[in-house]
């Protein structure tokens, strides 16, 4: 099933809200980190609130998918619905928890972890121009990776309807997260329903595949609602 949005008005109201050129400001410390740039950020941890039923998008977790979609598919086994402190609806695992990071630009940079630490799934907000703008900087000489980074696959998900990229790649470390071994990671960035750009991205160890990375973002993806919404109303029972 396709998750994309007819967001018709999107990429005017994009332009216009992040037209602004902004230095590197992804999320993470000052490099030597996973995926995200080298802005300057101090640990704080927060409540994990309820999760709450649904009001907006999404679609089903396949390769193809990049966005949400006006119909919202039912929720896979294991996962909940969960409004998040930061203003943003998402979907998640069952049981895995909430840390933030404070960021130097839009929202704090949210992270959810399962009870061994060794998956992870991360939203923040997005600086840069524009999805491609924010990954050609990352990928750039100038900009730090993790130790062992291994691209896989660089991904321009844009249709017309939907303005997005996923980035899929391999590092032997994450910095501040267990030793797995080989790390797994998707990372998509992409404009939101409310004009701005986020990213979202999953974290896992190599060991067992992607599969299952994947469908925790792909998941996460199609019921995402930014802060200032934009989405459309899910029905409640």
């Amino acid at each position: 099933m396709s998750r994309r949005l007819v967001w018709s008005v999107l990429i005017g109201a994009a332009a216009v809200g992040v037209a602004v050129s902004l230095v590197l400001t992804l999320v993470v410390d000052t490099g030597d980190d996973d995926g995200k740039g080298n802005r300057t950020v101090a640990a704080s941890e927060s409540p994990t609130p309820e999760p709450t039923q649904p009001t907006g998008v999404t679609g089903s977790p396949t390769e193809d998918t990049a966005s949400p979609s006006p119909t919202l598919p039912e929720l896979p086994t294991g996962y909940e619905t969960f409004e998040d402190d930061e203003g943003f609806r998402i979907a998640r695992p069952e049981g895995w928890t909430r840390s933030t990071v404070d960021s130097s630009y839009g929202i704090a940079v949210v992270n959810y972890r399962s009870a061994d630490s060794e998956h992870r799934l991360q939203v923040y907000q997005v600086a840069e121009e524009s999805p491609d703008a924010s990954f050609d900087l990352y990928l750039s000489a100038e900009t730090p990776k993790p130790a062992g980074f291994d691209k896989l696959r660089l991904r321009n998900l844009d249709d017309g309807e939907f303005t997005g990229s996923r980035l899929e790649y391999l590092a032997d470390s994450i910095k501040g997260e267990p030793d797995v071994g080989v790390w797994h990671v998707y990372d998509e960035r992409f404009v939101a329903a409310d004009g701005n750009i986020y990213a979202i991205a999953a974290y896992g160890p190599d060991s067992d595949g992607g599969d299952d990375e994947l469908e925790v973002l792909t998941t996460a993806l199609d019921w995402f609602c930014p802060p200032l919404g934009g989405c459309d109303p899910a029905a409640v029972d």
